[in-house]
């Protein structure tokens, strides 16, 4: 807590807490000295390793319509007290206080962001926030044929959808739902309404899916999507085992072997998809090896839980809330410094799979996507 009474921050009792445990913020006392949070902390979401994060993902919920076996526990969750959440009032306002601090992109994510009632009002609300370049969403695309054109109205930038099979029968055993058909639609939709690309999300594991890694290769020969294959990762609940995770580089020899012409492109600085593509194809492909690869050295993200608690690495278990903070009336002085300190705090690289599957964490669809 040495870092703390560095900072000046003096809400004086919180919530830096490990995994379930996290603490809560009790009182909230003025700052010693006035200051606005440019002067606080000159670059308040840097942290010691001159890691700059300008990229907030934002859980709107923890609610989802699907129930996909490699992010949610066979036995469900416990879903947190709908006062517990953060309200919509109380995410604008973080989200406004991220923005005026360096952050120019939001994501918003689930559990399903979709499901939300407000969720066009929250995208509308958040494009007028100056400063904010993008915002964009990952969603499982169940509801994306009535929902995607109002959400483009309303300031959507980029869509990422969650889809780990194409063949209908695989999709409902693995999401335990119907509605393959009307995600593929959604794309599709996607694509008509010129996002460019659409995002596919794609878990990939052994007697899972692999055999289907070059069936999502081939469907960006004729469709502007890109594809991007992501290393099964630890979390509380999933059952994750390293024999049943595909590594970025097994995936590329395979695709190799059928389209020996598949070449990396460039990345850009702060890219977590290791960008490939086949010449000719309209579309491309993208791996996410968490893994076997990280990208610790040049993540610029941070995360928000939909009960606002703080996440400053998606494989971390220490979090800060937000929402207690501004509960008891914390400034935005306060708040700023406690997000600084929270950064601050960030290691320089995530604990390793191994590591990472024996530590307690939440289940992924506690956290966001």
């Amino acid at each position: 807590m040495q870092l703390l009474s560095t900072m000046k921050l003096s809400c004086s009792k919180f919530l830096f807490g490990i995994g379930k445990r996290t603490l809560s913020l009790r009182t909230c006392t003025p700052l010693k000295e006035n200051k606005s949070i440019s002067a606080l902390e000159e670059n308040p979401l840097d942290d010691l390793f001159g890691r700059h994060h300008n990229y907030l993902r934002i859980s709107l919920t923890e609610r989802c319509n699907l129930r996909c076996e490699y992010c949610m526990p066979a036995q469900g969750v416990k879903l947190t007290k709908h006062q517990n959440l953060l309200t919509t009032d109380e995410i604008l306002k973080i989200a406004n206080l991220f923005v005026r601090s360096g952050v120019n992109k939001i994501r918003l994510t689930g559990g399903e962001p979709t499901v939300r009632k407000d969720i066009v009002d929250i995208v509308s609300n958040l494009k007028q926030i100056k400063g904010l370049e993008t915002v964009a969403m990952t969603t499982n695309g169940l509801t994306l044929t009535r929902q995607l054109a109002v959400l483009q109205k309303a300031g959507l930038d980029i869509i990422n959808v969650s889809l780990d099979t194409l063949i209908p029968e695989r999709y409902e055993r693995i999401t335990r739902r119907k509605g393959w058909q009307r995600v593929m639609f959604g794309i599709d939709l996607a694509l008509q309404l010129g996002y460019d690309p659409v995002k596919v999300n794609c878990v990939m594991m052994k007697n899972f899916n692999e055999d289907e890694l070059t069936n999502f290769v081939e469907l960006t020969r004729n469709k502007r999507v890109d594809v991007r294959f992501i290393e099964y990762m630890p979390f509380t609940g999933n059952k994750w085992d390293m024999d049943k995770m595909v590594s970025y580089k097994d995936m590329v020899t395979k695709i190799k072997s059928l389209w020996p012409d598949f070449a990396p492109m460039e990345n850009k600085p702060n890219d977590t998809s290791k960008a490939w593509k086949v010449p000719d194809f309209q579309g491309q492909v993208g791996f996410i090896s968490s893994m076997t690869e990280h990208f610790c050295g040049s993540c610029n993200r941070l995360r928000l839980t939909a009960d606002g608690n703080l996440k400053v690495c998606l494989f971390g278990n220490t979090e800060v809330s937000l929402r207690d903070a501004i509960r008891n009336d914390c400034s935005d002085d306060e708040l700023m410094a406690l997000i600084s300190a929270a950064v601050k705090r960030k290691k320089k690289q995530h604990a390793g799979m191994l590591n990472l599957s024996q530590m307690e964490n939440r289940p992924m669809i506690l956290i966001g996507g």
